[in-house]
């Protein structure tokens, strides 16, 4: 008997509970953002009652252990099935479960990821206003007094962090040595005395991204990932996560929602012109190019190789290509489409391509930017020297 997963069954399975249970109608619904951030809450949990929220977690957790194939398949029917895109609970089940399955204690895990798939939320507290690209040269500053951490300090560009309820936090502990040796990771309440947190407004009008402030905010030792001073090599477990696990998901949810652009071709008569047809095929190659570059990353991650520079690849692919994708959508939907009223909340699978597109830039930055991603392929992949040999400035 093979051992191969039936995957045509579970597509068959995943249809027929969608066709019952996916939201109806959120394109078309005006929310607030604490409405959007309810329903998101809602949605993730029904994919909870189902198995489908978190296919990519190990085995012994709810509806983990999922084959590679598998996970194609269910990301793949919630796009077909026009579901929203989890924004809310994104860093809570990759992130931040990456981050306690990879480095977190025995009591982290039994503490933190059954109330991940209970609907606790996080967000990441990494980017300061001068240290984004340049990470290790975050200045938020934590200083041990006993048995807690005071920390003091501002963070930005957090997703979504004025509903979270915990948060990932990167800290300075140390000034001696190199800038990445004084770095700890602290697991922080978002609801502790001392927390404040600012959304920013966007240029599409939505509020993805807040500014977190923190004033002599007291977080407990046994809220430390890792040892002190060792966040550095904590936080490569969680960006490798952001830079790989998430986009395989949004990567196969961008070939499921093909059909937006399809769509678009037909109902505005473009079925014969050349080069809409020539554009699109071209689209479709690079959808599949990058879900091929994810599949490799995920499944040297299920084989336990880790090799330096695939999650960058992912990365990269994925943000170039969403970029093309919506822009593809606006041209074809013209002034009509650039008009359209934005939704709350977008990047992919919004319906509203102008939206879409000026959010695809955010892309290019998040998770670490396309310039840095590109020097780490260079260097650590290709192994190009920094500096050519017989280079003067």
């Amino acid at each position: 008997m093979s051992d191969e997963p039936d995957l045509d069954s579970l597509r068959r399975e995943l249809r027929s509970w969608l066709a019952v249970n996916a939201p109806q109608g959120w394109r078309e619904k005006t929310q607030t953002h604490a409405e959007f951030a309810a329903d998101q809450r809602a949605w993730f949990l029904k994919l909870v009652e189902g198995g489908y929220a978190t296919p990519h977690w190990p085995a012994e957790w709810p509806g983990g252990g999922r084959t590679l194939a598998e996970q194609k398949v269910i990301y793949e029917e919630l796009a077909r099935a026009d579901t929203p895109r989890l924004l809310l609970s994104f860093v809570s089940t990759y992130h931040a479960a990456a981050t306690f399955l990879e480095c977190g204690s025995e009591a982290q895990k039994a503490k933190y990821l059954p109330k991940i798939l209970e609907g606790e939320t996080w967000c990441q507290g990494f980017s300061e206003p001068n240290a984004g690209s340049d990470l290790a040269s975050l200045k938020c500053r934590a200083e041990r007094k006993g048995d807690v951490y005071v920390v003091s300090g501002q963070k930005i560009w957090s997703t979504m962090a004025q509903y979270a309820d915990k948060c990932l936090l990167l800290v300075r502990t140390s000034s001696d040595g190199p800038k990445q040796a004084g770095i700890t990771y602290l697991l922080m309440d978002m609801k502790a005395p001392g927390v404040s947190v600012r959304p920013i407004n966007q240029i599409q009008g939505d509020q993805e991204f807040a500014e977190i402030f923190l004033d002599e905010v007291e977080v407990p030792v046994e809220e430390r990932v890792g040892a002190e001073g060792a966040g550095w090599a904590v936080a490569q477990a969680t960006l490798a996560s952001e830079r790989g696990l998430t986009l395989m998901e949004l990567s196969y949810r961008m070939r499921g929602a093909l059909h937006y652009i399809a769509d678009l071709i037909r109902t505005t008569g473009r079925n014969d012109d050349a080069g809409v047809l020539r554009d699109f095929g071209d689209l479709v190659a690079k959808v599949d190019a990058t879900c091929a570059i994810a599949d490799q990353f995920l499944d040297n991650r299920i084989n336990g190789i880790e090799r330096v520079g695939d999650a960058s690849f992912v990365k990269n692919s994925y943000s170039r290509t969403l970029r093309e994708w919506s822009a593809l959508g606006v041209r074809l939907g013209g002034m009509a489409e650039q008009l359209r009223k934005p939704i709350v909340f977008g990047d992919l699978n919004t319906g509203n391509f102008m939206a879409d597109f000026m959010n695809s830039y955010a892309w290019t930055i998040a998770g670490g930017s396309e310039e840095v991603q590109r020097n780490i392929i260079a260097e650590r992949v290709l192994e190009m020297p920094r500096e050519p040999k017989g280079w003067t400035a």
